[in-house]
C-alpha cells in the first residue's frame, strides 16, 4: 500500500505543479534558444516550447523525502542523504539553463567550466560516501577509500555529461530514465527508505512524460537531465553496485560515444562519421521521425540493460 501511495502521491505532485510551471514558463516567455546549428526544423518547432521543467523534480523530491521516510529519523536522515547529489547536480543544471535564458543563446557555461563545476560537487561528495559507508564495485566487492572516490566520481561527472547529451529529443532523456531506474528498483539491493526514494524518482520521471512526450509542453533542461543523471547515479553507489552505472546508462552511454566518435573524427580527420551528433541527430536527418528516434531508443536502451 505504501508503494503505490508514495508513487502515485509523487507522481500527481509533478504533474501539478509542473502544469502550474508550464503556465508560469508560457506567460514569461521563457524559453531556450535552439542551436542554429542543429537540425532545422527545430528552430520552427521547439523554439516556443518552455524548458528549464527540471526545476519541479527538485521541489517534488523534497515533499518525496517525508513520504519516503515515515515518520523515523534515521530514515528521514537516510533519505535526505540521498537526494543530495540529484539536487546540487540539478543546481549545476540550473545555472547553465538560467545563463542560456538571460543571454538568449543555446550556449551557457563554456565546456571547462561546467565540467570543473561538476567535479567540485562530485568529489567531495564520492569522498565522504567512500570515507563514511564505503562504496562499492558490486555487492561485496568494496573499494579502498582513495579508489572509490575517484572511480565514483568520474563515472558520476560522464553520467552527467551523458544524460544531458541524450536530452535532445522529446520524451528521450525522460523515457530512458524510466527504464533505468525500473531496473534500478529490481537489480539493485535498495531496502526500506532508500527504495521508496528511488521509486520517488521513477515517479518523477514518469510524471514528467505526462508533458514531455511527442509534441513537448515544456522541456528538463540541464536542470532536469542533471538531477536524473544524479539520481541514477545516487542509487547505484547506495545500493552498493557502482559497476551498474554501466547497463544503467547504456543509452546514455551509446550517446556520448557518438559524440567523442565524431569529435575525434572531425579533429582528428577533418571528416563525419555522423550526419551530426549526438547520434539522435544523425537519424533525424536521415528522415526518422521523432516519436520513431525515441521508440527504438527506448528499445535499444531496455534491451541493452536487459543483456547486461
Amino acid at each position: 500500500m505504501k508503494l503505490i501511495f508514495v508513487f502515485m502521491s509523487v507522481m500527481l505532485i509533478e504533474i501539478g505543479l509542473q502544469s502550474g510551471l508550464i503556465r508560469v514558463l508560457n506567460r514569461r516567455e521563457v524559453t531556450l534558444a535552439q542551436k542554429v546549428y542543429g537540425v532545422k526544423s527545430r528552430l520552427q518547432t521547439k523554439s516556443s516550447t518552455p524548458s528549464m521543467g527540471g526545476v519541479v523534480f527538485v521541489a517534488a523530491a523534497l515533499f518525496s523525502i517525508p513520504a519516503s521516510a515515515g515518520l523515523s529519523v534515521s530514515a528521514l536522515k537516510e533519505t535526505a542523504l540521498f537526494w543530495i547529489l540529484p539536487v546540487l547536480s540539478g543546481l549545476i543544471g540550473f545555472a547553465d539553463d538560467w545563463i542560456k535564458f538571460r543571454r538568449d543563446s543555446s550556449e551557457g557555461f563554456p565546456s571547462l567550466y561546467k565540467l570543473t563545476a561538476q567535479f567540485v560537487i562530485v568529489l567531495p561528495w564520492a569522498a565522504w560516501i567512500a570515507s563514511t559507508r564505503g562504496i562499492s564495485l558490486w555487492p561485496g566487492f568494496p573499494l579502498s577509500t582513495g579508489t572509490g572516490t575517484i572511480l565514483g566520481a568520474f563515472m558520476a561527472v560522464g553520467m552527467l555529461n551523458a544524460v544531458n547529451v541524450t536530452d535532445g529529443l522529446d520524451g528521450l532523456a525522460a523515457g530512458t530514465a524510466v527504464i533505468s531506474i525500473v531496473g534500478a528498483l529490481v537489480w539493485l539491493p535498495l531496502e526500506g527508505p532508500l527504495f521508496y526514494a528511488l521509486l520517488s524518482g521513477l515517479a518523477l520521471c514518469a510524471g514528467f512524460m505526462w508533458h514531455n512526450a511527442y509534441p513537448a509542453r515544456i522541456f528538463m533542461g540541464d536542470v532536469g537531465s542533471h538531477f536524473i543523471a544524479g539520481l541514477i547515479v545516487s542509487g547505484a553507489i547506495w545500493g552498493n553496485f557502482l559497476i551498474a552505472l554501466i547497463p544503467l546508462g547504456f543509452l546514455y552511454g551509446l550517446e556520448i560515444l557518438s559524440v567523442a566518435i565524431q569529435l575525434t573524427a572531425i579533429y582528428g580527420f577533418r571528416k563525419k562519421v555522423f550526419l551530426m551528433s549526438p547520434v539522435h541527430h544523425h537519424f533525424e536527418l536521415m528522415g526518422w521521425s521523432e516519436n520513431h528516434i525515441v521508440a527504438r531508443f527506448w528499445l535499444i536502451h531496455g534491451v541493452g540493460l536487459a543483456l547486461c
